[in-house]
């Protein structure tokens, strides 16, 4: 008889506990819900109507079509590496598409190392990895960690966004640099990928395009 309060205290305390872990995840479910819902997206079209081109078209699926087998062998072995990009993407409000760039850029290998000094899943040069906070050292090389490259990179895209205010010209900064985007900014006067285009170099020009045919090759 002398414990039945004890057990009482205890059970309320547990049905208070079991309330509390109730909100938290509805509140953690909420939270994640609204930031699907208020995370910026990409946009192909631009104010020309993009897509419709013929020579896009054929870009992209000819891309497709030849990078076939390598596509095929990263969708094999992209979901948790996709689930982990996803995570972090989606903690800095960023689309979730952009996760297709480290398919471009590295075919998602974390020891993949450019000719330039480029490395790891997001390709991101020692100093660019310095910048954003990464260890770079003959002892520890962290561009080669998906969770802190990744995290990296999200930093250096929301950052370009910030810059430029379009998806597509953070793509293309990405691969050039800010520099030859803004040369190519005002030699246009236009902001539209699909306008200033012809200012750039032809890599950068292909490297947007690479990413709608991967982006349309995952995404079906």
């Amino acid at each position: 008889m002398s414990h039945r309060p004890s057990y009482r205290i205890a059970l309320l305390i547990l049905i208070l506990a079991g309330i509390a872990v109730l909100v938290c995840c509805d509140k953690d479910t909420r939270s994640i819900s609204f930031l699907k819902k208020n995370r910026s997206t990409i946009s192909f079209a631009g104010t020309n109507k993009a897509l419709s081109d013929r020579r896009v078209k054929q870009f992209v699926n000819r891309y497709i079509q030849e990078h076939k087998e390598c596509l095929v062998s990263i969708r094999q072995r992209c979901d948790s590496t996709f689930d982990l990009m996803d995570s972090i993407f989606t903690r800095y409000h960023l689309p979730l598409e952009l996760k297709y760039l480290a398919v471009i850029e590295s075919e998602l290998k974390t020891n993949a190392v450019s000719h330039v000094g480029a490395a790891g899943p997001w390709q991101l040069m020692p100093g660019t990895a310095h910048i954003l906070g990464l260890k770079v050292s003959g002892v520890c090389d962290e561009r080669m960690s998906y969770p802190r490259s990744t995290q990296a990179a999200a930093i250096y895209l929301r950052d370009l966004h910030v810059e430029f205010g379009d998806w597509l010209l953070v793509m293309a900064a990405y691969n050039g640099g800010e520099g030859p985007v803004y040369s190519a900014i005002r030699q246009s006067e236009s902001r539209n990928f699909w306008v200033i285009q012809k200012y750039l170099p032809q890599e950068t020009r292909e490297y947007v395009k690479k990413f709608m045919a991967t982006y349309y090759y995952f995404e079906g």
